[in-house]
């Protein structure tokens, strides 16, 4: 079977697709009116949720209408138009706003519930390509995500009209996070699996990532420097702490001080610690955020953090490899 060779025309087919469906979500810009506020005035004031619904194409895009609507501060379901005839109508309640999805405004799934949704005194947003369709004129608010053509060379299959009606529901999500005051905080509440939401919620402190007890690398100041090299060898954080007989900080021996310390002093015999370690190090509080750690690594160029308590006490060690481990970064 000789193999299928896509040719250079498949390239600017490609950016044809991506040129319509491009100018077909700029075109809603000039359709946000009176309308769009209407559907915002709904769900802000509705004391349910919003049920999101649509058949097809349609419904794919409703699914994810929904979770991005849900995920920014607006509780929201996607209900199957078919699976609400047999049942899951019960899902709606008259405080629920509605959003259904139809390119013609006419796909019957839909308009086989209409009648119930109403029934039930649920309000109805209708999001379609037709602005006098059916589903459209019944609707409480209806947003016009109708496009000129859809990017397939057939103008058959649903492209830049599920692009667009995508767009339309992203704007929505977004008009109603801001409406609502919803911050970042917020945002890594629905996201508490994810990084970016363990990162915006803060919730991680440096007691919870650093190093303690015996895997923390310490010598007194004046250890030698071999004992200080295997100390470092030991810890696998590219540093030994010196400390004080009680424990307090004195300073840090690292990989960079040895190599400053050979081309110093050709002869090492005779240093200890004291001679060629870096004194008043940066140290960091075990309460304090992770991103704090992170921020003052990256200012400061350095890789490792003495932890110590409120009276200056040495407690952890941080470096950079424990912050990725821990996907704090």
């Amino acid at each position: 079977m000789n193999p299928i060779r896509p040719s250079s025309q498949a390239l600017d087919l490609a950016r044809q697709v991506l040129r319509i469906e491009g100018e077909a979500v700029l075109a809603l810009t000039s359709r946000l009116d009176d309308t769009f506020l209407r559907a915002l005035e709904l769900v802000l004031n509705s004391r349910g949720r919003v049920i999101v619904s649509g058949i097809g194409k349609s419904g794919h895009v409703g699914r994810k209408i929904a979770a991005t609507l849900a995920s920014t501060g607006t509780p929201a379901f996607f209900v199957h138009p078919a699976e609400a005839s047999h049942g899951d109508l019960g899902m709606i309640t008259g405080e629920d706003v509605v959003i259904a999805i139809s390119n013609s405004g006419e796909s019957d799934e839909l308009l086989n519930i209409l009648p119930a949704i109403k029934r039930q005194g649920a309000k109805l947003i209708a999001m379609t390509g037709n602005p006098a369709s059916t589903l459209a004129r019944d609707a409480d608010a209806h947003l016009d995500a109708g496009v000129t053509q859809e990017a397939c060379p057939l103008n058959l299959a649903p492209t830049a009209s599920t692009t667009a009606a995508l767009a339309m529901g992203d704007a929505l999500a977004v008009a109603l996070l801001d409406a609502r005051g919803f911050n970042a905080e917020d945002f890594a509440r629905s996201h508490p699996g994810g990084s970016l939401g363990r990162r915006q919620l803060k919730i991680i402190r440096v007691r919870e990532v650093m190093r303690t007890g015996e895997a923390i690398p310490v010598v007194p100041p004046d250890a030698s420097v071999a004992a200080c090299v295997c100390e470092i060898t030991r810890g696998t954080i590219g540093m030994t702490v010196v400390v004080s007989a009680e424990r307090q900080v004195l300073g840090i021996f690292t990989d960079g001080d040895l190599r400053r310390a050979v081309l110093k002093h050709p002869d090492l015999h005779g240093l200890v610690a004291r001679d060629i370690m870096t004194a008043r190090p940066r140290v960091m509080h075990p309460d304090k955020l992770v991103d704090e750690a992170v921020e003052m690594m990256e200012r400061y160029k350095i890789n490792q953090i003495p932890v110590v308590d409120d009276d200056g006490i040495l407690v952890g060690a941080l470096n950079m490899h424990d912050l990725f481990q821990a996907k704090a970064i």
